[in-house]
């Protein structure tokens, strides 16, 4: 995989954004409860709210991007949650840009929705990674790649880079990418939550809805060079698209045509709220 970094003072170029600014400004990353309280048997008591969120990390009127698990309290079943939100501010009122996938009851297929034509509320659940800022057009890092020569997928390319250069220093990221051509492999969590405990990856793997995605795709990464003892997922990328396809990202499935257009910046605190007490390191694929 071929990666050219360089700054470039930019708004965010992507698509679905128009309403909102840039991903600078008190950057931060929070990670919110954890695998764990979706497995091995859900834990239905940790539900949140991304306006309580920001107020926690000490950001109120955050712009919010990330992956999570959608807010089943609300919408009566399981899905995967793309958080986009300005949250509220003394003087603003929240903007919901959210979307959220699952799986279409009547063929089994992918049905992806914007979270605000038919909620209100600024809710998630069980887990969620996300990056948060001021939302301010300043200078970020571009990354664009094409053709994958190796195993490892295109977030997990620059988390490792991280960690070879910096070392036992902790680098969070976050931001946003389009997969621009190609497909990917995907999965969509069941809208029921399993009745038997799942405890191995390959149990978890049985139990998700797998899918080839096909570009453009644009996805929302948060990821984190080594964890520093939070018990952290080192990296999670959800993504949504205007041709009603979105997910949990895995890795490009067309090697020889894909192509990677990011947007990153660093982060300058790390949140971890509500950590679970009891952990194990299944489900984070």
């Amino acid at each position: 995989m071929q990666v050219y970094l360089f700054q470039k003072s930019n708004l965010l170029p992507l698509p679905y954004y128009d309403e909102f600014g840039g991903i600078c400004g008190k950057t931060r990353i929070a990670e919110v409860g954890g695998v764990p309280y979706l497995m091995p048997l859900v834990n239905k008591k940790k539900v949140y709210d991304l306006n309580t969120i920001a107020k926690e990390i000490k950001l109120p009127g955050a712009f919010i991007l990330g992956a999570g698990a959608g807010p089943f309290q609300t919408l009566g079943f399981n899905s995967e949650f793309m958080p986009v939100v300005q949250a509220e501010s003394e003087h603003n009122p929240p903007v919901n840009g959210s979307y959220f996938a699952r799986v279409n009851p009547e063929d089994g297929r992918c049905l992806l929705e914007k979270y605000s034509e038919k909620h209100h509320d600024f809710g998630c659940a069980l887990l969620a990674n996300l990056f948060a800022s001021e939302g301010q057009p300043r200078k970020v890092i571009e990354v664009k790649a094409k053709r994958r020569t190796g195993q490892l997928n295109f977030v997990t390319c620059m988390r490792q880079t991280l960690e070879e250069h910096y070392g036992n220093k902790p680098i969070g990221m976050g931001g946003t990418f389009i997969v621009q051509k190609g497909n990917v492999k995907a999965h969509i969590m069941p809208a029921e939550f399993s009745p038997c405990p799942l405890t191995s990856d390959e149990q978890v793997n049985k139990w998700l809805n797998f899918y080839e995605m096909k570009a453009p795709l644009v996805c929302l990464p948060v990821f984190v060079s080594r964890d520093p003892g939070f018990d952290l997922r080192l990296e999670h990328t959800h993504f949504f698209s205007r041709h009603g396809e979105g997910g949990h990202y895995h890795y490009d499935t067309t090697p020889d045509t894909v192509e990677y257009l990011g947007y990153f910046t660093p982060a300058q605190f790390l949140y971890r709220i509500d950590q679970p007490k009891e952990t194990h390191s299944f489900g984070r694929d």
